[in-house]
């Protein structure tokens, strides 16, 4: 009966690799609860939602269940089916950090009068203006200062 406490192991004798199991089962189970609040607020069956995702039924389950972690692919087309943003998906999966709101990416993520894809085009081309406008000026051309009017000796 020693050998049962030591086998269990406290958070003092557990391995830097039981950690990040947990971690992951944590994350996996956070992912597929989450995928089953939406799916069960948006008034969808699971067979539903896994025809539309294009994954069985049982693995949608054990996706919900937090005994699968479903990939980037996988959970797009979930993401598709529930109508919500593949991005907040993989933000719960912990694939992608979150990203600071604003009022464009949730005015774009809340249309639904756009795709999915239509809705990541316009967030690329937003984030790439505000990469280029947070861009010092290390970043800039020497001697170019960008749409400066140009002088023709008068």
């Amino acid at each position: 009966m020693a050998n049962s406490d030591t086998d269990s192991g406290g958070d003092a004798q557990s391995s830097p690799g039981d950690l990040a199991a947990r971690v992951v089962s944590t994350a996996t189970s956070d992912i597929g609860s989450f995928i089953r609040s939406q799916r069960e607020s948006a008034q969808v069956s699971l067979r539903q939602l896994a025809q539309t995702a294009g994954v069985s039924n049982p693995y949608l389950s054990q996706i919900e269940r937090g005994l699968r972690k479903p990939s980037a692919e996988v959970l797009a087309s979930i993401a598709k089916g529930l109508r919500v943003s593949s991005e907040v998906l993989y933000v719960r999966a912990g694939l992608l950090e979150e990203r600071p709101h604003s009022p464009v990416v949730d005015a774009v993520h809340g249309d639904e009068s756009i795709t999915e894809r239509q809705k990541q085009v316009l967030l690329e081309i937003y984030y790439s203006f505000r990469r280029e406008n947070d861009a010092g000026p290390e970043d800039e051309t020497p001697g170019r200062t960008p749409m400066a009017p140009t002088t023709t000796g008068e």
